[in-house]
């Protein structure tokens, strides 16, 4: 069994060979009945997360915040928000994660700061030490620095009267970056990243890392890009340079590290991975997030754009095979910023079980480490918006406001098709729990509404049935520990233009395993010449998972029904 790094092999770790398990704190359980999940709910839930199997939590931020961004906006990173709890009941969730053999991943939030953090606040009234904390630039308060946009739509610039000048911010207005190019800035992160690893934290998620690194002067973005200026900001000219002191600050210590880094190719993932590039464990690429967005980008009222399979192979393969050898994949479909797995990659109606099995089937057996949102387990859902009065989410609503600036869009039902396809709070309702009130979320009312149809979907249901998706994914990952091929074997696409079909197989010396899914609602057939020129016979194949009672013994000759999926040993 895949229990753990291995000090001969060099190549084993204990992160390649683990399944994330990605907790939205505020939306997971409320333990104290004020409509708001909290550090004590997840304690409670340690049990569920060790039966589920996972071997690590990435905790979403709980630091203290004033929540304009749901906690990606720091006040203080040395202290726990009081909406989630205390840092002795961090220090409790913690214990209990170890004493199950689960591991702790904090997300680290460094390229921007609340504006209430005490750095801005010292930097906005040009304390000595603290002036160039963050991006100033002083000009017109008519006249921004220059074209930048926002990833929550506007301009990337806000004109703070207190200093007289204009500050920085990529994301919301309240989240101004900070400045790497000063040296005192980073050194006041490796010191946070060292003051969590001394509370036995294993590791960090780091958010939004590609974008550290800005060039001097602010040149102006090109025009028509998705997000103007993202070309300027992305990778820039000394990101190296700062993600190798986040790696030194961390090495030596076993833990370990996965950055957020869109729009970064595969060539580039690679320079920043691993012992021939900066170092870093792995990094989340975006570009298969991107195969269903319209011509210009997610927000294109044209769109969503259609989910071609062969399109979305393809991009994945770019991935899978770029990195071979070069660096580790973290493998993902959603999170805390993408809608419901199952409502997009899948079908939510009528073959809601088996397409949310087909797609545990994808995530757990990859090259590369799978993460699990919080909810996939049991197949949960997208909600459904009527208006945007219904809308928390920041980046929701600035893109519908920098539509009816752009566009002209005047109601809510012009936008409606993307909000209920792309908006990011279709993962932050909360966890379905049982049938009872509120989900079982909640004891009071909660922070943001429960689907509707947790009647239907909740773990409680989930749990009683023994073909459900829960103990799917729960079976799942345990031949994923089980089966090293599974994790270090080699991966290769087949029938790569096959319209609903997506099969690979993964080897590992004489180990050759052979993953069939069938991405659609309708029958298909897995064609035998696609893995010549070996000829397998039926009897030396050996059916090791499959999300239907039967699955096909011979995939060479059988049809697959709809969102199929099937694991074999040849």
């Amino acid at each position: 069994m895949t229990s753990g790094g291995d000090a001969a092999d060099p190549d084993r770790s204990w992160w390649k060979e683990s399944v994330v398990y990605q907790i939205y704190p505020r939306s997971f359980n409320d333990s104290d009945g004020d409509g708001i999940g909290d550090l004590r709910g997840i304690t409670q839930k340690a049990d569920y997360l060790d039966e589920l199997g996972i071997d690590v939590v990435w905790l979403c931020p709980v630091y203290d915040s004033p929540q304009e961004d749901n906690g990606y906006d720091i006040r203080d990173y040395r202290a726990i928000d009081p909406e989630f709890g205390t840092m002795a009941d961090w220090e409790a969730l913690r214990d209990a994660l170890h004493d199950r053999d689960v591991r702790l991943v904090m997300d680290l939030v460094v390229n921007h700061t609340s504006a209430e953090h005490e750095w801005f606040q010292r930097s906005r009234r040009e304390e000595a030490g603290y002036e160039d904390y963050y991006h100033w630039v002083e000009g017109s308060p008519d006249e921004p620095p220059n074209n930048w946009e926002s990833f929550f739509g506007g301009s990337a610039w806000s004109y703070d009267e207190t200093r007289g000048a204009w500050y920085l911010h990529l994301f919301h207005g309240n989240q101004p970056d900070l400045n790497w190019r000063n040296p005192r800035v980073r050194e006041s992160v490796t010191e946070l990243i060292r003051w969590w690893l001394d509370k036995d934290v294993d590791g960090f998620r780091m958010d939004a890392l590609n974008p550290l690194s800005k060039p001097a002067g602010y040149p102006d973005g090109d025009p028509d890009g998705d997000v103007v200026g993202e070309e300027q900001f992305f990778n820039g000219p000394r990101l190296e340079e700062y993600l190798s002191e986040i790696v030194e600050t961390t090495s030596g210590r076993d833990a370990m590290t996965v950055a957020e880094m869109s729009h970064t190719d595969v060539d580039t993932a690679a320079s920043y991975l691993g012992d021939d590039g900066v170092g870093l464990g792995m990094l989340f690429q975006s570009a298969h997030m991107e195969v269903d967005a319209g011509p210009d980008g997610i927000w294109d009222p044209s769109g969503p754009g259609e989910f071609d399979l062969p399109t979305f192979k393809r991009v994945m393969d770019r991935c899978q095979e770029g990195l071979r050898g070069r660096g580790w994949n973290a493998v993902f479909l959603g999170n805390h910023d993408q809608p419901r797995i199952v409502s997009r990659f899948g079908d939510d109606g009528e073959y809601r079980r088996e397409s949310a099995t087909l797609l545990a089937t994808f995530l757990l057996t990859l090259s590369g480490t799978p993460y699990v949102y919080q909810g996939d387990e049991i197949g949960m859902t997208n909600a459904a918006f009527e208006s945007l009065d219904e809308i928390d989410d920041v980046e929701t609503i600035g893109a519908v406001e920098a539509l009816t600036r752009r566009d002209g869009v005047d109601s809510f039902a012009d936008v409606a098709h993307l909000v209920n396809y792309w908006s990011r709070d279709h993962a932050r309702t909360p966890m379905q729990w049982s049938d009872e009130a509120h989900a079982g979320f909640t004891d009071g009312d909660p922070w943001f509404p429960v689907n509707d149809n947790y009647g239907e979907i909740n773990v409680e249901k989930e749990r009683s049935r023994e073909d459900s998706v829960w103990h799917y994914y729960r079976r799942l990952i345990e031949l994923r520990h089980d089966t090293d091929a599974l994790v270090y074997g080699e991966y290769d696409l087949l029938l790569p233009d096959h319209p609903s079909v997506y099969a690979y197989t993964r080897t590992l010396g004489g180990e050759r395993l052979l993953v069939v899914l069938n991405w659609s609602d309708a029958a298909a057939t897995f064609e035998p010449e696609a893995i010549e020129p070996e000829a397998i016979e039926p009897a030396d194949v050996e059916t090791l998972a499959g999300n239907y009672d039967e699955s096909p013994t011979d995939p060479m000759s059988s049809a697959f029904r709809p969102y199929e999926a099937a694991v074999y040993q040849i």
